[in-house]
């Protein structure tokens, strides 16, 4: 044997066996899987206070101290800022002056009444004998009784109009006092003392956060929108602690879509006992995608794109159909599929356009 035909020979033994065994296994079959699919998609977020709230005064005055500045560290009830408001001392010491008037005018009264009382109630004594005591004289006495009674009454009335008037002041100076309603952290401060500040102006006093507790805001694109379930825990990350993974308990649900985006707003408890993350930071949340019914996967290798057409080649009866499928979600080697396909299909592992529909198959 020549070289030429050695060489041929030996190039033929490699060739041979190997083309055997790739038209086989080129078009060996598997079945379509169905599943629930569960993945996992990164979304941006965004954190706010759980609770915030612009501090404004109620009554006007002048700002006279501010106890706190931004970043500090306040419980609810502690004093932040005290105004001054001369004006409001005077209404209030004469509101003082007029409850004790009303008063001196009801014990006067009161003193009228008991002494009209007891000319009555002698002349009632005297009248037993008959014709010592004129009956005009009874009703004339009577009718002092109603007057003093009615003098009386008007008294305790003035009174109380004076005891509300000065509560009423009295509360109003109890704002002068400008107190934290939640604990928190002061956020900003824009006041300061010796501003006017008042109802009539917009601008607050201080910004007050409560960030140990905080909203992490999702927005869950419509397609993923299925599978939100409310209570469940959801990872996330920050760019202020990349080694770091935080978590987050689903709380929320917009149930509606935002028109501009499409995408539902989401909302995530998480406790910031540490004080690491703060209201405006952007998460990257991974976000848990759940399907409410199980998905058709196949493997990657068994879709087939063209310019034309997304299909794969399902065994029918031993021989090549095409079916139009559209692909979903990857998971691993397989892909999830829409189309006219059921579990348990007998689909090409290895597909190509090559494989023309009606084509035999090898059974499986």
């Amino acid at each position: 044997m020549t070289r030429n035909k050695i060489h041929f020979a030996i190039f033929f033994a490699v060739l041979a066996p190997a083309s055997q065994a790739a038209g086989p296994q080129s078009n060996a079959l598997v079945a379509v899987i169905s599943r629930p699919l569960s993945r996992t998609i990164d979304l941006p977020g965004e954190f706010a206070p759980f609770l915030s709230v612009s501090l404004h005064a109620k009554v006007p005055g002048y700002v006279e101290r501010m106890l706190v500045d931004r970043g500090s560290i306040v419980k609810q009830g502690d004093l932040l800022a005290q105004l001054t408001a001369p004006e409001m001392q005077a209404r209030i010491a004469a509101a003082d002056y007029r409850v004790q008037a009303a008063e001196a005018d009801r014990l006067q009264a009161e003193a009228q009444l008991a002494a009209v009382q007891a000319v009555s109630e002698r002349l009632k004594k005297a009248a037993e004998t008959p014709g010592a005591v004129a009956g005009n004289e009874l009703i004339q006495a009577a009718k002092q009784m109603e007057a003093a009674e009615a003098l009386v009454r008007s008294r305790e009335q003035a009174g109380r109009a004076a005891e509300a008037t000065l509560r009423t002041e009295r509360d109003l100076e109890a704002y002068l006092r400008i107190t934290a309603p939640f604990d928190g952290v002061i956020t900003d401060r824009i006041a300061h003392p010796g501003a006017l500040v008042g109802p009539g102006n917009d601008t607050p006093l201080l910004v007050l956060q409560q960030i140990a507790h905080l909203r992490l805001i999702v927005p869950v694109p419509e397609e993923d929108t299925s599978g939100i379930a409310s209570g469940a825990k959801v990872d996330f990350q920050v760019p202020a602690y990349p080694d770091q993974t935080f978590s987050g308990t689903v709380a929320r649900i917009a149930h509606a879509l935002d028109q501009k985006t499409r995408t539902m707003p989401v909302e995530l408890d998480v406790i910031n006992r540490n004080g690491l993350l703060s209201p405006g930071m952007y998460p990257s949340v991974r976000w848990p995608v759940r399907q409410p019914r199980p998905a058709l996967l196949v493997p990657n290798t068994s879709i087939v794109t063209t310019t034309e057409r997304t299909f794969v080649v399902r065994n029918k009866n031993g021989r090549a159909e095409w079916v139009d499928v559209r692909p979903g979600a990857a998971e691993g080697d397989l892909m999830e599929v829409t189309g006219n396909l059921h579990a348990g299909d007998q689909v090409v592992r290895r597909a190509t356009d090559e494989i023309r529909e009606g084509a035999p198959l090898p059974s499986q």
